[in-house]
């Protein structure tokens, strides 16, 4: 059952779905793959998959990948017309990431709006939230996004690590960008969450994703 939201939270995109109960369970884009959600964006949607529409973490996919591709369109045009046009792969490399980080992950505590609930955001919902504040900051595309720290304590200190590209050049410089993107993001969890945020560190890189440490391979 869906979980009643603030306002602030369904102004930032998140659905009821994305804040639920502590007994409940969602698998990785609820058994979809990237390249399905990029097939259905594709057909237009149609006809409706209500495995998909009915999903938090397929539509938060969903979201990533309209942004994406409507950004990165541009930056390929302008590659096509260098003569060392760059390889598309940081492309792939943000796809596989949304992929990764749309999951619901672990359960964030959100201050309850009934003394009898117990309602937290799911983790894929704050790293989504993330994309999006930085994905509004002028021609740059989030590539990858964590959250560090024991996000299920409230209070606890979390950082949290943003890697970015700059897909159109608008003359700002790499500091400047860095500074909007980090207040961007600064100010969308402020507004939409209770982390305890320690700090945000921003990364912006050539190819926009993120070393992946050897933990995690």
């Amino acid at each position: 059952m869906s979980a009643d939201l603030p306002d602030d939270l369904e102004a930032a995109g998140v659905s009821g779905d994305d804040v639920k109960t502590l007994s409940l369970e969602h698998d990785r884009l609820d058994g979809h793959t990237i390249d399905e959600l990029a097939d259905y964006l594709d057909a237009g949607m149609t006809p409706a998959d209500p495995t998909i529409d009915d999903s938090p973490a397929c539509q938060n996919a969903l979201d990533a990948l309209t942004r994406v591709r409507m950004l990165s369109h541009g930056a390929l045009e302008a590659d096509a017309l260098d003569e060392d046009a760059r390889e598309d792969d940081w492309i792939t490399e943000i796809i596989t990431n949304i992929s990764l980080e749309a999951h619901a992950g672990r359960d964030i505590p959100l201050p309850p709006l009934k003394k009898t609930e117990n309602s937290v955001i799911t983790e894929g919902a704050v790293r989504s939230i993330v994309r999006r504040a930085g994905d509004t900051v002028d021609g740059v595309l989030i590539g990858r996004c964590t959250l560090e720290g024991d996000v299920t304590t409230p209070g606890a200190p979390v950082v949290v690590r943003v890697w970015a590209r700059i897909v159109r050049d608008h003359g700002a410089t790499k500091d400047a960008v860095t500074d909007a993107v980090c207040s961007a993001v600064e100010e969308a969890l402020r507004t939409h969450t209770e982390m305890n945020v320690e700090s945000i560190d921003v990364t912006i890189r050539a190819d926009g994703a993120a070393p992946v440490r050897e933990e995690e391979r």
